[in-house]
């Protein structure tokens, strides 16, 4: 999914330092973090109280302003920024479980760690139903590896499944896309993509 126009200004505001662009930036975006945060406890056993949620999330927001917005600088706007902030996030948390050496069940202490953000951002658009999987640059083994990770857990679902589950959340496509490339009524991609994220949670948990 491109970069929309509303999240380009937004960038460029935040990069200018025009008034009130931050607070827009973190409204947008707070939801998102703190779901970061809380799946990538629950994915190591981590049990967080809510001023520990709080204070990650606001480390991740500190790690965006830090150096003059170098994080968002860097963003070359070929993912939604959803996307990007989704992967910055668990990258900031994750070092964060790691240098306070929080507290995890030894069953699961390793949960996750196998996967690429690319991978696990794909698993974070199943929970929210909105963000597209990154778009950055990859080499050709890592990008073979996200590829065998997510058809290992499309192949949990139906062809069909499968299909509407690419399209939408892997190339972008809206309802009317995918029913025009499919066949399918418009009106049945929307409950097709529920019963497929919710067969995918219930085979993770």
């Amino acid at each position: 999914m491109a970069l929309s126009d509303y999240d380009r200004e937004l960038i460029q505001r935040c990069l200018a330092r025009t008034a009130g662009a931050w607070e827009d930036f973190a409204d947008r975006f707070i939801g998102l973090v703190t779901h970061v945060v809380t799946h990538s406890a629950d994915a190591r056993n981590i049990r967080l109280e809510r001023h520990d949620v709080e204070d990650h999330v606001a480390e991740v927001f500190l790690q965006i302003i830090k150096n003059d917005f170098a994080v968002l600088r860097r963003f070359q706007g070929r993912s939604s920024l959803a996307t990007y902030i989704t992967v910055i996030a668990r990258r900031v948390v994750v070092r964060e479980f790691i240098s306070k050496k929080l507290p995890q069940s030894s069953e699961d202490s390793d949960a996750g760690d196998g996967e690429s953000d690319y991978v696990v951002a794909f698993r974070m658009s199943l929970d929210t139903g909105k963000i597209s999987i990154p778009d950055d640059e990859q080499s050709a083994e890592q990008q073979l590896i996200n590829k065998e990770q997510i058809d290992s857990l499309l192949a949990k679902l139906s062809d069909q499944e499968a299909s509407v589950m690419r399209l939408f959340h892997m190339e972008g496509k809206s309802y009317d896309e995918i029913s025009s490339l499919t066949g399918m009524p418009s009106n049945s991609i929307g409950p097709t993509l529920t019963r497929a994220r919710a067969k995918l949670s219930s085979q993770d948990s």
